[in-house]
């Protein structure tokens, strides 16, 4: 039985790209063992919510099962998993009732200064392995990038992620001529019937991001996907994750596991969850620049191969503590 004797949390700003926010948490039980989470992008109100609330919540306090600790935030859910795993000696993927010791990966490709470079983009990722590509598009990259991208490579497995950038349907019924696999996020807000009315008119999988099983819920009463793209880091706690997964996976859905950005943890639990047998699409934890990682080893595909960390207990990674208190803003114990 758990009880945490210590706790630490940090907030980063990763130094690659946009200098994202990432959230770590740091739980010490009476043993020594320690189990590590991450938030990504948490919400402005979380690092207060935490400092005042987290210590009482855990600290000293018995508990049998991660289910059992009501923290409502992903990072502090995500390391409650990974010490109880750990003091089990199990690997997360096992304790959540992973099947698959490894998984196909997509490689994702920003919108390109021009369609000749994306083109040999693709190229370079068709020659380390990849058998599946996701675009990014948005209104005015679209149709001309897909269509070059096509060209090209008549036989590539192809999706898009339109980011929710859309509000015309024609826009994107015309890329269906391109033998699309999947159109993923097409419209923002959440409009069940624009999706709907989308996946009625392609061929392709329209593939619909939730952060609850009530979300989940309104696609499926209305046939409005055939893909769930679930993204762990984005429910309060890996259950609920899990709930989502079983419950798309009874109505027929495929289902594509996502988590590109953070700092490695995030990225560990996404590939935990890939790893469910409901999981029947490539994983997107596309290649993370190593000067953001806090991870050994760095998650990622090799070849479009993603192993599933079954040799380790947790989350089958270890953390590098000198270089997240060196990336990190601000902390608190208690």
């Amino acid at each position: 039985m758990p009880r945490v004797r210590e706790l630490e949390v940090f907030r980063l700003v990763l130094p690659f790209g946009r200098k994202s926010e990432t959230l770590l948490v740091k739980l010490t039980d009476h043993g020594g063992m320690t189990g590590w989470g991450e938030s990504i992008s948490p919400q402005p109100k979380t690092w207060s919510r935490l400092e005042e609330t987290l210590g009482a919540l855990l600290i000293g306090v018995d508990w049998e099962h991660p289910d059992t600790v009501p923290s409502g935030d992903p990072a502090v859910d995500m390391a409650c998993w990974d010490l109880w795993t750990r003091m089990r000696g199990v690997p997360l993927a096992e304790a959540i009732g992973g099947t698959r010791t490894s998984l196909m990966a997509t490689v994702r490709l920003a919108p390109d200064p021009s369609v000749e470079s994306l083109v040999a983009r693709v190229n370079q990722q068709v020659c380390a392995g990849y058998g599946h590509v996701t675009l990014d598009i948005r209104p005015g990259w679209d149709v001309e990038p897909v269509r070059a991208v096509r060209l090209a490579y008549p036989a590539l497995t192809l999706a898009v992620d339109c980011g929710n950038a859309y509000t015309d349907l024609g826009q994107l019924v015309a890329l269906d001529s391109y033998g699309l696999e999947v159109i993923e996020r097409p419209f923002a807000g959440g409009d069940v019937y624009a999706h709907a009315s989308l996946q009625d008119q392609v061929s392709a999988s329209v593939a619909v991001e939730v952060a609850s099983t009530a979300q989940l819920d309104d696609y499926l009463t209305l046939r409005a996907a055939r893909v769930l793209l679930l993204r762990p880091n984005a429910f309060a706690s890996l259950t609920e994750a899990r709930r989502a997964h079983d419950r798309a996976a009874a109505a027929g859905l495929d289902i594509q596991c996502a988590g590109g950005q953070g700092a490695g943890l995030a990225r560990a639990a996404t590939v935990a969850v890939a790893s469910l047998p409901g999981c029947t699409l490539p994983c997107d934890v596309t290649q993370p620049p190593r000067q953001n990682q806090i991870v050994t080893p760095i998650v990622g595909a090799n070849a479009g191969v993603i192993a599933v960390p079954l040799t380790q207990s947790g989350l089958g990674h270890d953390i590098d503590e000198t270089r997240v208190r060196r990336l990190a803003k601000d902390a608190f114990h208690a």
